[in-house]
């Protein structure tokens, strides 16, 4: 990054009329990386949104085959950027250059996702019930449903995911995909890769002559207050802390016009290790659980924070080996140091606590994170005590023992809203523990069998969210085509001519989509 780079992108181009330089480091060494950032003024915000609100409308009158020959352009420019963006993105993040290379494939290969969905046209979610008029004892009107862009969004990235839930992430890929216009916050944890990436997109825009102000993004730290209460924005999305999601959900609800927040906040992705299970395999799932905890630095926000199993013999060997595999893992760099300060924090807020105790783990010294485990009463998660359910960002999990399947029942009951909640089982346990799963729906929106929440697949069928305090809104996904419905309205059309309808709800179908008409689901022209 040379110097003269890094300032806030509006409209397409670079602007620097900010009075305060920040500066990206080095996550292995603490050194600052060369070159500087020019964090937003209020003026700039207000530009930036105001460009996005100007290229609103003539965005989402844009074709869709066109939007997605956007977000194709994006993805080609994604896959194009060179071996010194990879050295980039491992110097500011410490994350390792393979993990980098296989997040730009999934970053770039949401995007085309999110293309095909496009070409698809079942987003539109076209609805036609044709007049009635002849309907006693009232005729019914011609009415005809579509969605379309909620408006201008602003995206805070997150620490993390410096590709995939970032500039070019999950939540600026739906809303670019529903026809909203983005205002992107860059992280201060990777501000020159956001630099790469912005540019990036900004080349997509222009080489498929998308409006100007279709993407714009900002640095700083207090611009997002800014942002979501500018009456231009009409939605947010966010990754990170649950005290800074809430911040921008009040931030938003207190607006003259409310909108809506989808934050991803807070989530300890309990699993359950069941009798059977444990008989048949305790030794290997120890082993696999200690792996997903430790993955990434414990940096997902899939990690498995908390373990919950019945009292047994079997328990016990398995908390035994647990705790052994966690003492075998090496310590890792985190994403920056306020990370392993957080981490630090975190650890030291369970170890005072009287009824959870350390089992496991090297203690912490130096610029990296050692793994922990803990051990907590179950009273505490019946009880529904809040640091047991905190999130801690990074390689820790917290182990509860319950007495029998009545006191399991009872601590899943104090669970709050997660992203996921794992069971591990022998088809035995299936049977016998069935009752739990209906119970773990209504607490995640995930739910896995056998399996480890790290590792979140982009498809179709992918929920990445959750009931609170997991996200704001349990209705919607971060990940997956599910995603653009965040960022979609319906509208309806009473009795328009055919004319002035949309080409979604026009009778001759130009777009060929399959739409819901008269309560059938059909690809077919209507007759006049």
């Amino acid at each position: 990054m040379s110097a003269d780079t890094g300032h806030n992108f509006i409209n397409g181009a670079r602007s620097a009329q900010g009075h305060t330089r920040l500066q990206s480091f080095d996550a292995n060494t603490g050194e600052p990386l060369p070159g500087f950032f020019t964090e937003a003024t209020q003026q700039e915000v207000d530009a930036a949104a105001k460009a996005a609100a100007t290229a609103y409308p003539l965005y989402r009158a844009i074709a869709v085959g066109q939007r997605a020959a956007f977000l194709d352009a994006i993805a080609d420019e994604l896959d194009a950027l060179d071996e010194a963006f990879i050295e980039t993105v491992c110097r500011e993040t410490a994350l390792p250059a393979a993990r980098i290379q296989g997040e730009r494939a999934r970053t770039s290969g949401q995007m085309r996702l999110f293309a095909k969905v496009l070409r698809r046209g079942d987003f539109f979610g076209a609805r036609i019930d044709r007049a009635l008029p002849d309907r006693q004892p009232l005729p019914r009107p011609d009415l005809r449903q579509y969605h379309i862009g909620i408006g201008p969004v602003a995206v805070f990235g997150a620490s993390n995911f410096p590709l995939a839930f970032s500039t070019a992430g999950g939540d600026t890929a739906a809303a670019l995909a529903a026809g909203c216009p983005v205002v992107f916050k860059a992280h201060p944890g990777h501000m020159a890769t956001a630099e790469r990436v912005a540019s990036a997109i900004i080349r997509a825009a222009e080489k498929t002559e998308m409006p100007a102000g279709v993407f714009n993004m900002i640095y700083g730290g207090t611009v997002g207050a800014w942002l979501v209460q500018h009456p231009a924005i009409k939605a947010v999305g966010f990754t990170g802390s649950l005290k800074g999601g809430r911040a921008l959900c009040d931030m938003a609800a207190a607006r003259p016009e409310p909108i809506p927040v989808f934050a991803e906040m807070s989530s300890v992705n309990p699993v359950i290790v069941l009798p059977e299970a444990l008989k048949e395999r305790g030794a290997s799932v120890a082993a696999e659980l200690s792996a997903s905890v430790v993955l990434g630095a414990g940096q997902f926000c899939t990690k498995p924070g908390l373990v919950i199993g019945i009292r047994s013999a079997e328990f016990d060997a398995f908390l035994d080996e647990l705790a052994r595999q966690v003492n075998a893992q090496p310590a890792h760099t985190m994403l920056n140091a306020g990370g392993l300060c957080n981490y630090a924090d975190g650890l030291g807020r369970l170890r005072e606590h009287e009824q959870i105790h350390a089992l496991a783990g090297r203690p912490q010294e130096g610029g990296q994170a050692h793994p922990q485990l803990f051990a907590a009463d179950a009273q505490l998660l019946i009880d529904n005590d809040p640091l047991l359910q905190h999130e801690v960002f990074g390689p820790v999990v917290i182990v509860v023992a319950v007495n029998d399947a009545r006191q399991l029942e009872q601590a899943l009951q104090g669970l709050q809203g997660q992203l996921t909640a794992t069971l591990i089982a022998q088809p035995a346990d299936l049977d016998a523990f069935a009752g739990l799963i209906p119970m773990l729906e209504t607490k995640a929106g995930r739910l896995l069998l056998n399996g480890y929440p790290t590792g979140v697949e982009v498809c179709e069928a992918m929920v990445h969210g959750g009931p609170y305090p997991a996200t704001s809104d349990a209705r919607g996904s971060s990940v997956g085509t599910l995603a653009i419905n965040r960022f979609l309205r319906p509208i309806c059309f009473q009795n328009y001519p055919d004319n002035l309808l949309p080409d979604a709800l026009k009778n001759a179908n130009p777009l060929g989509i399959q739409r819901l008409v008269d309560g059938i689901n059909t690809p077919q022209a209507l007759g006049q």
